[in-house]
């Protein structure tokens, strides 16, 4: 019988910090916009610097495998414990060098955590898993698919599509980057074998983001992922996997809550939609959200065409192509509304566009793993972090605008004059966005 340390993550503090490097960008980084390799100036685009905030939390945003490079720096440095939680964990070459890695730490006394979903990583060779476990990495599968499989219950709808990273309690990460390669690129990988750059084919490039957190707000992150896996363990309603922290605070200079999280699951009294709603409804000068998968309720609608109609500039950038090419077609089936009430609509091109990310006037930011689907809303348990400063959201618009160099604005007049078998397509998508 294990005791309670090595059973139960919560315990322990250790800190470390990593800011990767800078160098020239490639032709194909310029041509796609989209990071290719390790220290690249993609386009013309450059790691931030990081963001300080009232509580001594540090905030690095990272785009695209980026985020994966540094996560891999810093899982080599923890000391320990390591805590994993992932949609997708893939058995392909990332997968593997994270796996290992894993192994490595373990061995050496690290406590190792992972959560992975059944479903998403469905496919993932079982032989990873087990030689994490063979290794000292506790592992618990989210919702296994076989119902004989299950210790609790059986509850295949509802999935856990949260990617979030927890290290020594004082480093942290969490946005749209699965664990695969698609998303990391050759960041992961150039890591784990010491090669300046590995070759990635245009066709695997994924455009996400990510953000690395150092120092206190880890720990909240911390608290998300306990959360997990103590109904992982003990089963329950699945609101003990719920976890928020200062998410219904407005930015007060006097005593200032600059981070906020939402670790959401999918229940009744859910705080994820109040939430978005509220932002909406409290702009004043500027949205701009990036949305990988969009096909929301139409209250969500309304408060984007709500906030143009009394001033609000709003800019939306969603998917040129897509791995669901139904949720490219059901977010084309508002172009007309949106764009009718002076909305201004994008679409991310060369690349699949997967990140997700809202930013409010400037100084209020959502990142993390949450679409604005009906999956994401009402099936599927999320993690998203609100970052309340300036600084941080100003970064967050420089990269809204890098996007849009690599994208195409959607012009209404041309829009009207799509073949009609593209608007049949639409309004027949739309109307079963709650399945998709």
């Amino acid at each position: 019988m294990l005791n309670r340390r090595a059973t139960d993550p919560i315990d322990r503090t250790a800190g470390l910090q990593k800011t990767p490097p800078a160098t020239a960008p490639t032709d194909a980084g310029i041509a796609t916009g989209r990071t290719l390799v390790v220290g690249e100036q993609d386009g013309g685009w450059t790691t931030t610097p990081t963001v300080h905030l009232t509580d001594s939390t540090v905030i690095q945003l990272f785009k695209d495998g980026q985020a994966w490079h540094a996560a891999f720096d810093a899982l080599r440095a923890a000391q320990r414990r390591i805590c994993l939680e992932f949609y997708i964990f893939a058995s392909d070459d990332t997968g593997w060098a994270i796996a290992n890695l894993l192994c490595e730490k373990a061995k050496a006394g690290v406590q190792v955590f992972v959560i992975y979903d059944a479903f998403g990583s469905l496919g993932s060779d079982p032989a990873m898993f087990e030689k994490m476990r063979r290794a000292g990495v506790r592992l618990a599968v989210f919702h296994p698919l076989a119902p004989w499989n299950c210790k609790f219950g059986w509850r295949p709808v509802n999935r856990d599509h949260r990617k979030l990273l927890v290290i020594d309690d004082q480093v942290a990460g969490l946005g749209g980057i699965n664990l695969a390669r698609q998303y990391s690129g050759s960041w992961a990988l150039a890591a784990a074998t010491g090669l300046k750059s590995i070759k990635t084919q245009q066709s695997d490039l994924w455009r996400d983001n990510a953000i690395g957190i150092y120092g206190p707000a880890a720990r909240t992150c911390l608290h998300a992922f306990v959360r997990t896996w103590r109904y992982l363990q003990r089963g329950g309603p699945i609101r003990r996997a719920q976890y928020f922290h200062a998410i219904g605070e407005t930015i007060d200079p006097q005593h200032p809550n600059e981070f906020g999280l939402l670790a959401s699951v999918p229940t009744i009294s859910s705080h994820l939609q109040p939430l978005l709603l509220r932002l909406l409804r409290e702009a004043k000068a500027h949205i701009q959200l990036t949305m990988a998968y969009f096909a929301p309720a139409d209250s969500l609608i309304d408060e984007l065409c709500a906030a143009a109609d009394r001033g609000v500039h709003v800019q939306l950038m969603l998917p040129g192509r897509g791995d669901v090419k139904l949720l490219v077609i059901a977010a084309r089936s508002f172009y007309s509304k949106l764009m009718s009430h002076g909305v201004d609509i994008y679409e991310r091109q060369n690349v699949v566009l997967h990140a997700k990310t809202l930013v409010i006037d400037g100084h209020t930011t959502v990142i993390g793993s949450t679409n604005l689907d009906y999956r994401s809303i009402e099936y599927n348990c999320e993690i998203s972090a609100i970052i309340r400063n300036a600084q941080f959201g100003q970064q967050m618009r420089e990269l809204f605008d890098f996007d849009i160099r690599y994208s195409k604005q959607i012009q209404p007049a041309a829009w009207r004059q799509r073949p009609s078998w593209d608007r049949i397509g639409q309004w027949a998508v739309i109307r079963a966005r709650y399945l998709l």
